[in-house]
Formats: C-alpha cells, structure tokens, sequence
C-alpha cells in the first residue's frame, strides 16, 4: 500500500524565508547605516567608529605579545604559531595600529625574539605562559576565542564598513582559536 501523500504545505510564508528576509533586511540596514556614518554624520558615530578601531588594534597588538611570548618560550611552536601571529600582526594594521611585526612576520619568528634580549614587550605575558606546549596553545586559543566573541558583541554598534571588517576579523579569530585548539591535542 502506497503512502498518503503528505498534507499540503500550510498557506503564507515558510520559517526559513522569514529567517532569511530578517537577516537580508539587518544587513540592508547595517549598510545603509554605516554609509550614512562614514561620511561624517552628525550622529556622533565617527569617533564612536575611531574609538573601536583603536581598541581593536590595541586587543590585536596584545594578541601579537601573547604570540610572542609563547614564541619564545616554546620556539618549536613556530610551525603552527608563527602563521597565526603574522595574521594577527596584519589584524593590527588592519585596524590602523602600527606595524609591530615588521619583517620578521613572515618567517613565523617574532620580532622580539630576534632583536631584543627580553622574549616580549611586557614582561608580564611571558611570565604567564605554560610550561607544557599544550597548555601554552590552550591559554593562545583561549585568548583568541575570547576575543573573537568580544568582537562579534561589538559588531551591532558599528558602523558598516568597520562592522564588516570586525566581523571578518573575529571570524578569523575563530578560526585561530580552532587551529590551536586542534594543535594542542
């Protein structure tokens, strides 16, 4: 015996095409949005704008310390590190903070490990990290994850050229966290 055909579909819009047309109409709006408050409008949103891009360059340069410190501690983490930290370095410029990697981002090895006698910037980040390699990449992806979740909050309050920007760089932060998190197993 055949099965019943199933009932028909009910009359009006499915749940998914309205999930969709919410999401389309929130990225509609953040782009109009954020046209409006990137030429300068008077909505007090530039320097709104100026500020989160200066704290993500500063959160970005502290990863690249975190980065550094593990890097000298653990140099045979280059491997899998030094990649992760070159992305970070150009999330910092990204966001308009200064080039703190310099040359040496390409090659994986920081800068502090190469030029200075002290492994990090701030002596307080590689007095932090572990002793065992697997424990240094967990506290990293730990960091990063954080981060990336901080970011993500942030995005609604953005304008949409720089929410769009912070966005990539959480996703990529995420995609860090998942790296390390795979390299300590």
């Amino acid at each position: 015996m055949p099965y019943p055909s199933p009932p028909r579909s009910p009359s009006g819009p499915r749940r998914r095409t309205l999930l969709a047309s919410a999401a389309g109409a929130a990225l509609l709006v953040g782009c109009s949005a954020g046209s409006e408050d990137s030429d300068g409008g008077t909505s007090g949103s530039p320097s709104l704008a100026e500020r989160a891009r200066a704290r993500a360059a500063r959160e970005s340069e502290g990863l690249v310390e975190r980065y550094d410190a593990v890097l000298a501690v653990h140099p045979a983490l280059a491997v899998l590190v030094g990649p992760l930290r070159a992305e970070a370095v150009r999330h910092v410029e990204a966001f308009g903070g200064g080039p703190s990697g310099g040359p040496s981002t390409t090659s994986g090895a920081p800068k502090a490990q190469q030029g200075k006698a002290s492994p990090s910037a701030s002596p307080s980040p590689s007095a932090a990290v572990p002793v065992d390699e697997r424990e240094a990449l967990a506290e990293l992806a730990a960091a990063e994850r954080a981060l990336a979740d901080r970011r993500a909050k942030a995005l609604l309050e953005l304008p949409g050229e720089l929410a769009r920007l912070l966005a990539s760089v959480a996703a990529a932060g995420a995609v860090h966290a998942y790296l390390l998190t795979e390299g300590a197993k």
